[in-house]
């Protein structure tokens, strides 16, 4: 990408993806932007579970009853959590966090997408954060926030369409 504004434009979920792993220094470099995201307080209240072995990125699919599908296909995914000892706005920290891997993916040519995991059960009521964590094995003070699937794109999305832009949503000095 030639400028940030253009990365913003090109960013798009992208649920299919290639069987082609990642590279360990695309891996890297979305791990460091992760790492150098901004957080309340310096308190990095975030934790970051890397999967790539694919009966595991199958279960992440399963953790609740719908949205996660696409993580089973997907060569690697990242579940977000969040330190709720460490502060109160953990879910900020981590989604600041979520999204800057998003864009630095993009930046590399790489696919990615968001699923919810907070506040997301699956069909029989189980929190899908119980799930995850039956699965990964993460203490109780962390949360999932969510699993961000990467990957080559197996599909081509046209940019963000300038002309949909909801400026009416943008209001100034008062509502």
């Amino acid at each position: 990408m030639s400028n940030f504004a253009d990365l913003v434009q090109m960013r798009r979920s992208i649920r299919k993806f290639t069987e082609e792993e990642l590279k360990p220094e695309e891996l890297q470099t979305i791990l460091r932007a992760a790492l150098m995201s901004p957080t309340s307080k310096s308190s990095r209240s975030w934790h970051f579970v890397v999967v790539d072995e694919k009966p595991l990125l199958e279960k992440l699919a399963l953790c609740k009853e719908a949205g996660a599908a696409f993580v089973a296909d997907a060569p690697l995914a990242v579940v977000v959590l969040g330190d709720t000892a460490a502060t109160d706005v953990w879910v900020e920290d981590a989604s600041i966090a979520a999204v800057t891997m998003q864009y630095q993916a993009t930046e590399l040519g790489l696919g990615s997408c968001w699923a919810q995991v907070r506040n997301r059960e699956m069909a029989d009521g189980t929190p899908a954060d119980d799930v995850l964590r039956f699965i990964l094995g993460y203490p109780q003070n962390l949360i999932a926030l969510a699993i961000i699937a990467f990957g080559h794109p197996a599909i081509e999305r046209k940019p963000q369409d300038e002309d949909k832009l909801k400026w009416e949503n943008v209001h100034v000095n008062k509502f």
